[in-house]
């Protein structure tokens, strides 16, 4: 079973399409707020390099963007 986190904040609509396509595609996800839970925000740049959102972990993978490519890449590995 894959980790997946999708980092988001409130009025990002990638973030929508990113949560959407992973419910449409009934993949389990935890969604965190980076708005709500500012530390995580750290830890996100840390890993990334990248301030923006969406961006999901799978597995210690990173996906930055709306990049439905990427997460079904990732969920295969």
């Amino acid at each position: 079973m894959k980790n997946i986190t999708v980092y988001t904040t409130t009025t990002c609509p990638f973030c929508v399409m990113v949560k959407n396509f992973l419910s449409e595609q009934n993949i389990p996800f935890t969604e965190i707020n980076v708005e709500q839970n500012p530390e995580y925000m750290k830890k996100v740049v840390e890993a990334t390099g990248q301030f923006g959102v969406p961006q999901t972990e799978i597995n210690g993978k990173w996906i930055v963007g709306f990049d439905p490519n990427g997460i079904m890449q990732a969920l295969q590995n």
